[in-house]
Order: C-alpha cells, then sequence, then structure tokens
C-alpha cells in the first residue's frame, strides 16, 4: 500500500495491514511493494475465476514488470459518473477491449500522475489503431474532492485527453478495488489538517478476449516496460 500525501506534508507509516488476498507474499515480493492490497476485513476478498486468491503464473520472470495472474480478476460491477457527468458501466463501456484499471487520485503528489504519464507515453508508441483499443480507466479515491470536473481538467495534464476519469461515492468504488485485490481507505485529515490518502499503487490489465484481470504492474513499472507490454495487452497475450 503506498500512502501518499498532499505536497508539503511529511511521510508516515502505513496505519494497518491485513494478511490476506492477492497472490499471498509471491506478488508483493515481485513488486518490491508493501501491503498494497487487503485493507478491510477479511470477509471481503477479490473475485476470480473460481477462488479468492489470485496466484502469480509458475512462468513468471522476477525480472519483468508484469506479474501474470494464475486466477484473473473478474472486472468489478461498477457504474459510477465520467468526467462528461454521465453514468459510465465499467463492464459494459470496456467490454471486449484491452483495459488498463487504476485507483488514485488528483491530489496525488507522485505515484498517481507519474503512473498515467508513463502509461499515455508508451500509449503514444503504439500505431494508432492499438492507441484507439487500449482503455485507460483512472478511478478516484477521492471523490469528495476529485469531481467530474477536476477529473476532466486533471487527467489530459496528467495523462491523455483519451483516458476515462470515474468518480461516485467511496463506498462502492471502494468494494470495487478490493474486487480487484486493491486496498484503499477513505481519505482522511492529520493532524495538521493537510489530506492523507491511502490505496494501492497497482495497474490491472483485462483481456480484451477474456474480460479477465490477468495482468498487475506495480507503482515502479517504467515507460519501456508498458510500452514493451502494451502490444501484447491488446491482444490478450501474456507479457
Amino acid at each position: 500500500m503506498s500512502e501518499e500525501k498532499t505536497p508539503g506534508t511529511a511521510s508516515a507509516r502505513p496505519g494497518r495491514r491485513t494478511p490476506l488476498v492477492i497472490a499471498a507474499v509471491a506478488i508483493v515480493a515481485a513488486l518490491g511493494i508493501t501491503a498494497a492490497v487487503g485493507l478491510g476485513g477479511n470477509d471481503d476478498k477479490p473475485s476470480g475465476s473460481g477462488s479468492a486468491v489470485a496466484e502469480v503464473s509458475g512462468g513468471t520472470d522476477s525480472a519483468k514488470a508484469a506479474t501474470v495472474l494464475d486466477r484473473p480478476f473478474t472486472k468489478p460491477a461498477l457504474v459510477l459518473t465520467d468526467t462528461k457527468g454521465q453514468k459510465y458501466d465499467l463492464r459494459e463501456r470496456t467490454k471486449g477491449k484491452p483495459t488498463l484499471i487504476y485507483f488514485g487520485y488528483t491530489h496525488c503528489p507522485d505515484v498517481c500522475p507519474m503512473t498515467m504519464s508513463n502509461i499515455a507515453i508508451a500509449r503514444k508508441q503504439l500505431p494508432k489503431a492499438d492507441q484507439d483499443k487500449l482503455q485507460v480507466v483512472f478511478v478516484t479515491t477521492d471523490p469528495e474532492r476529485d469531481t467530474s470536473t477536476e477529473l476532466a481538467k486533471w487527467l489530459p495534464a496528467a495523462g491523455d485527453a483519451s483516458f476515462t476519469g470515474l468518480t461516485g461515492d467511496f463506498s462502492a468504488i471502494q468494494a470495487g478495488a478490493r474486487q480487484i485485490g486493491i486496498g484503499i481507505d477513505p481519505p482522511k485529515k492529520d493532524e495538521n489538517g493537510n489530506v492523507v490518502s491511502m490505496h494501492g499503487a497497482q495497474v490491472i490489465a483485462f483481456s480484451p478476449t477474456t474480460d479477465q484481470g490477468y495482468v498487475l504492474y506495480g507503482e515502479d513499472t517504467s515507460i519501456d516496460d508498458y510500452a514493451k507490454d502494451l502490444p501484447k495487452i491488446i491482444k490478450g497475450e501474456n507479457p
């Protein structure tokens, strides 16, 4: 779990950890992240293909940015609001399309804009036809501040105007994130009045052929990593 704060605040220790869900210790080790998932009660487990635990493929190369899951995640049944103020059914609108999903917030000082920028730069290296196929969905973890209008202003600057920004009820967003192994906490103020947001910093790639989330990327994934993998993601192949 990456703990992110608004600029000018000091780093703090994550509040709590829950030892469950996504790929057990293997994914954490592969990505070099700490407690990136599993916030909340043990009864809320991500939904995969017949199992609550996503497993790393036995053939995964630890040197690769991508973690291929043996048991992919089912796409969350999220119906939120897009940057135009219109209802957006995630499953319906991205059905049959290669899709990257990321949960973050616009006041993030580093990881969120860096992730969006890296994906945007890598996407521009694709042929135009493949650029048009790829769906990148940014779901806010701070819906009180991240309105449709704010997302519409932030996404083109941080990433690309083609990216989809979604906001809505926090509890629905939190539940949807948890379904794909990403833990998020409600934004809160610290003793200095600064807003603190904790959320998993993974990008989940969904296949256009199965609509399952079968590849996971950590916050250290580079532009080159995405540029190398996106052509395969778009075809539904393992990177």
